[in-house]
């Protein structure tokens, strides 16, 4: 049996730098005391491209350093709009105590004992010796799936085939008693956003069954950011794929804990566990007209030290009967307060047949009806002032006693 240590979806970034590195390192040190014995991080350790000279890059190579310095560490491409291409390739030069292989094409990779040994294609053709086999794909496209797999590929399931292929390499693995792993960075159909939504469409690059086909023990996956896991008992013994989800709490309104996964893994089973890393606490409130302060006042006491969402919804009429000074005044305890004030705009009828109308008290009898007022006392002013002349009405203006 093999301990493996599993993280993902770090978005180390200059917004997300705090919360990433907080995170990560408190991971990074209860992976060290419950004696992994190998690390992987399935994608998107960075949330957009870094310069090398920038803090969150730096932090981050530092800490997967740290982690290098106590076991070997793999990390895999995840979506090229969070790590564009080569943006891992520097950590293959850290020089720590372990080798870090960083995958970024399909192929396997074999824990050897003292190094990593990867496949000259998508897959051995025989199972080298080691401790452990490692399937990594990372964020591919179809056409890069067609063009690994050559025209035997089916056009419709490209992944399902490349599975598929791995299977008999993983049973001769399982023969040998090799723990074997998959990793990859997806969309998993029907599984669930940090927000509970499900992810419920064509486009999702793989299915439990497709998976759980590949006869891996375990399928180690990133990019959804909710940790969830599925389990089957077959022929390739108890199978369980998973996600940890992120490593941290980055938006508003994300359900459950976040954290990293403890893998035990051998050539019959797998079975995995959630370790919680110290991600910040959130709370939204949110109010369909104006902040109702006394309801603020009493949502405030449990904010100190959280991370606060504050909507409301309000009429364009009375965007100004808002004291925001008010409000930060009651969380100023908080974390972090972020306010989003939606105005609804004023709707506005447009009266039918006003263009047609050439008189103007015609245009007034028009407006009244769709504002529903009288149009009686207007319609008397006008005629007013229709026969009076400038001089009358500026003299009128100047005599009018005040009421």
């Amino acid at each position: 049996m093999i301990r493996i240590a599993h993280f993902s979806d770090l978005h180390f970034g200059h917004k997300s730098l705090v919360e990433a590195e907080t995170c990560f390192a408190a991971a990074i040190q209860q992976a060290i005391r419950c004696e992994a014995e190998l690390a992987v991080i399935s994608g998107d350790a960075t949330d957009h491209a870094l310069d090398l000279h920038s803090p969150a890059a730096c932090a981050l190579m530092s800490h997967v350093r740290y982690l290098a310095d106590h076991c070997p560490v793999l990390m895999l491409q995840g979506t090229t709009s969070h790590e564009p291409l080569g943006t891992l390739a520097p950590f293959r030069l850290l020089g720590a105590k372990f080798p870090v292989h960083v995958s970024d094409r399909i192929e396997q990779v074999m824990w050897t004992g003292s190094s990593w040994m990867a496949s000259s294609s998508w897959r051995f053709g025989v199972v080298p010796r080691g401790r452990a086999l490692f399937s990594c794909i990372p964020a591919v496209n179809k056409a890069v799936l067609a063009a690994v797999l050559g025209v035997e590929a089916p056009v419709s399931t490209p992944l399902d085939h490349l599975l598929a292929g791995l299977a008999p390499v993983h049973r001769q693995a399982r023969a040998n008693q090799l723990p074997t792993l998959g990793v990859s960075h997806g969309t998993v159909y029907g599984c669930l956003t940090e927000h509970g939504v499900p992810m419920a469409g064509f486009d999702h690059e793989f299915t439990t069954g497709a998976l759980f086909a590949a006869q891996a023990q375990a399928f180690l996956l990133g990019h959804i950011h909710k940790h969830q896991c599925w389990q089957q008992d077959g022929e390739a013994g108890h199978q369980c794929i998973a996600y940890p989800g992120s490593i941290g709490r980055f938006h508003f309104g994300e359900e459950g804990d976040k954290g990293f996964l403890m893998w035990e893994v051998d050539h019959h089973s797998a079975r995995c566990t959630l370790h919680p890393t110290p991600a910040r606490r959130t709370l939204d409130i949110e109010f369909q007209g104006p902040p109702d302060m006394e309801a603020l006042a009493r949502r405030a006491k449990e904010a100190q030290g959280a991370w606060v969402r504050l909507r409301w919804h309000i009429p364009e009429e009375d965007r100004h009967s808002v004291d925001r000074k008010a409000v930060e005044q009651l969380f100023a305890q908080a974390s972090g307060l972020q306010v989003e004030a939606r105005v609804i705009p004023v709707q506005r009828t447009r009266a039918s047949g006003w263009a047609q109308a050439t008189e103007m008290a015609d245009k007034v009898s028009m407006w009244a009806q769709v504002a529903q007022v009288d149009p009686e006392p207007l319609l008397v002013c006008l005629e007013r002032l229709s026969r009076s002349t400038p001089q009358d009405i500026a003299q009128s203006v100047r005599t009018a006693q005040p009421t």
